[in-house]
């Protein structure tokens, strides 16, 4: 008999802050609530991973342990990773990201991968992943792509949307028999500029060839889209990404019954 399953989220960090009205002198943790509800609205328990300071930069028995209980991971949006993890510096000091909770998620990341569970990316999560396979970052489009189109309009946030071509032969174009272009939300600055080693691309930016989808060439499920699935509405033309989350979590089903 099958359990529920439950399916870890990382977790965003925010440091310090004395202009902070609330605990100014704590460093918070988080998620958005949209992260919680789309894991929970495809049946399963959504589980956030705390990050420990002593634990921020190995492979330590904290993450196994999670990773040994739980049946997938979603690794989410937000801070910009730090340039540093593929090489480079930081063009900007705004484009400096975040290495602490790099080093979380890179450790979160190897755990579930050494234990076979399945690792979703959204977003930075997807970008992630291609840096902790060698790949590399555009630190911004608007800067290091010329003629890119809009990939991110702070006011509109998830209601800026712009085409997707879906790779044919993919993976994600078997989930979508017919379908080969749609829309989907875009809110990144930074995007892959080399794809790590390992991995296919499954789907692009119409516009301007931005890697929008990415999946692991051997590795039962290790998958990432660079847009928002969390943030369906359902809105007419627009990608139904509760395909997304069932393809996920049939992986997930799998691995727990194995």
């Amino acid at each position: 008999m099958t359990s529920v399953l439950k399916i870890g989220i990382s977790v965003c960090l925010m440091p310090p802050d004395r202009g902070r009205s609330t605990a100014a002198s704590k460093t918070l943790q988080y998620i958005e609530q949209s992260n919680a509800e789309w894991v929970h609205k495809g049946g399963a328990l959504p589980i956030l991973i705390p990050a420990l300071v002593e634990c921020s930069s190995d492979g330590s028995a904290y993450f196994e342990r999670y990773a040994a209980m739980l049946d997938g991971l979603v690794l989410h949006g937000g801070a910009d990773v730090w340039p540093g993890h593929y090489g480079e510096e930081p063009l900007k000091p705004e484009w400096r990201g975040d290495a602490v909770r790099d080093r979380y998620e890179l450790s979160l990341l190897r755990a579930f991968v050494a234990a076979g569970k399945p690792v979703f990316g959204i977003c930075r999560g997807m970008q992630l992943i291609n840096v902790a396979y060698g790949g590399r970052l555009h630190q911004d489009i608007p800067t290091q792509i010329a003629g890119a189109a809009t990939h991110r309009d702070s006011p509109l946030y998830e209601h800026q949307f712009h085409n997707l071509t879906v790779v044919q032969g993919s993976k994600l174009a078997a989930l979508m028999p017919g379908v080969s272009t749609c829309k989907v939300n875009s809110i990144h600055h930074q995007c892959i500029a080399e794809l790590a080693p390992g991995f296919d691309v499954e789907a692009v930016s119409t516009d301007d060839g931005v890697i929008e989808a990415i999946r692991h060439k051997h590795l039962p499920y290790l998958a990432g889209v660079q847009w928002h699935p969390e943030f369906y509405a359902g809105l007419p033309g627009v990608l139904n990404d509760d395909l997304l989350r069932a393809e996920f979590f049939a992986h997930c089903r799998d691995v727990q019954l194995s």
